[in-house]
């Protein structure tokens, strides 16, 4: 059932997305995750010894863990006891999966830069990457929107669909619930370094697996492409993956830049502050907006690859059933 589930999340929010109308009217899971967080966070996270702080972000963490394990448990649980209920989980499970949007935004990216406006293209790419933008070139516009890409492609696609096949609806909604409080509270700021740090291990461990798998579907993506390189891609993920300062991150940015020739990540500015990072690929760093373009057709190809996978697995579970 969780393969079949995970098949149909995909496809409709292929189809549909999350319509913008829906997010004016109730939000969305994230956010209403997000909003959950955000209160734990100002009712834990107080003036108190490192130790004392640190305790107070597991509790916060276990206590939207169980929430929003219990929420999506119950509501799964429910639905699977109507005629097709199916149907109506994997549209729930839809929303936890950002193709569509993760593709328009980095396309937007790509717009921008070849209609010459590089404003625009720094305002396009703010709405995806946490660093510095107004300090950007054109380059570097270009290189956040593909690092984005490749990173996003695990974090947003390829993990909660993994964690769907695992554990069916509970199982992508306490990943996203982990990836949320990540990206609020695991921070290495004097506020968050001790209080997110569970936030922080947790994400690191979730993705563990998704992010191996995001980098082995774009090296089979790339050798489906004449215009990337599948042997560059695996070089670039033995050589330099583990390099990277995220110990996820770093295997989908590096088959990203090994199969287009392209060298992303290195030294980049937070909050003004530059943080060093190792390279990932060792090709051009001088990309443009037909760089961002490729990359969106590598990305739909290792999508498409996903997505027959769990066709063929679903198939195979159901003929041996």
């Amino acid at each position: 059932m969780s393969a079949a589930l995970a098949l149909f999340a995909m496809l409709i929010e292929l189809c549909i997305g999350y319509p913008e109308r829906l997010v004016r009217v109730i939000g969305h899971p994230v956010t209403w995750i997000g909003a959950l967080i955000g209160g734990l966070d100002r009712l834990f996270n107080r003036d108190m010894t490192p130790a004392l702080r640190r305790l107070a972000g597991i509790l916060a963490v276990a206590t939207a863990l169980g929430v929003v394990g219990a929420i999506s448990f119950v509501v799964q649980w429910q639905l699977l006891r109507l005629p097709f209920g199916v149907v109506p989980v994997a549209v729930l499970a839809s929303a936890l999966i950002a193709q569509r949007s993760l593709h328009r935004y980095v396309a937007n990216v790509a717009s921008a830069l070849e209609l010459q406006d590089l404003d625009a293209g720094r305002k396009a790419v703010s709405h995806i990457v946490g660093r510095d933008t107004a300090r950007l070139d054109r380059a570097g516009i270009a290189r956040a929107a593909i690092e984005s890409l490749a990173e996003n492609f695990s974090d947003g696609i390829v993990a909660p669909v993994f964690w769907l096949v695992v554990a069916g609806l509970p199982g992508a909604a306490l990943y996203k619930a982990i990836n949320t409080a990540d990206s609020m509270i695991g921070h290495r700021t004097p506020r968050y370094a001790d209080f997110g740090w569970t936030a922080a291990r947790l994400d690191d461990l979730v993705n563990l697996p998704a992010s191996r798998l995001a980098a082995l579907l774009l090296i089979l993506a790339s050798v489906l492409r004449d215009d990337a390189s599948a042997g560059a891609a695996w070089r670039a993920v033995r050589r330099d993956a583990a390099r990277h300062r995220s110990p996820n991150a770093g295997y989908p940015e590096a088959a990203m830049a090994g199969a287009l020739g392209l060298s992303l990540a290195g030294p980049r500015f937070y909050a003004g502050i530059r943080v060093e990072d190792a390279f990932m690929g060792d090709g051009r760093r001088e990309t443009e907006a037909e760089d961002i373009r490729r990359a969106l057709a590598l990305y739909r190809c290792a999508d498409a690859i996903l997505l027959a996978l769990l066709a063929g697995l679903t198939a195979i579970l159901i003929a041996l059933d």
